[in-house]
């Protein structure tokens, strides 16, 4: 199953959960990420993952439209401005939407930001520990 993650920036959320998918579920789904506006992978995206064991600094933030020859089973927006501005996926492409707070624009202390970033981190992970369901409830539904 061919899944894509996207977001606006392709920076964060949309890097994470193609990093957990990889990680969580690489046996099962072929996983890919992408912005409406890519904005370059965040280095916070990077480091928070890296405390869990999962590597995506060698991710790139790429426009959705460099994916446009794949034949996406799933589309998953992650943000509430990519959902709007997602673009038309032809054949059987289902389009769900899960959102999740962006990280980027955590304001505080150093600390406080990163506690954001975990903590969406977190989310994220567990939104993608059950996929393999919430994709199997999507198409019976």
């Amino acid at each position: 199953m061919k899944i894509l993650f996207l977001c606006t920036g392709n920076s964060c959320r949309s890097q994470m959960a193609e990093g957990w998918t990889r990680h969580l579920h690489g046996d099962k789904f072929e996983v890919h990420s992408a912005g409406v506006q890519p904005a370059g992978l965040h280095p916070l995206a990077v480091q928070v993952m890296k405390e869990s064991g999962v590597d995506i600094s060698t991710q790139k933030s790429k426009h959705v439209r460099v994916l446009k020859d794949i034949d996406f089973d799933c589309v998953i927006t992650v943000c509430d401005s990519a959902r709007e501005s997602c673009p038309l996926f032809p054949g059987q492409t289902k389009v769900l939407h899960h959102d999740f707070e962006d990280p980027a624009y955590a304001k505080g202390t150093d600390e406080e930001v990163l506690a954001v970033f975990r903590r969406v981190r977190d989310q994220i992970k567990d939104f993608v520990s059950g996929l393999p369901e919430y994709l199997s409830n999507r198409r019976t539904a």
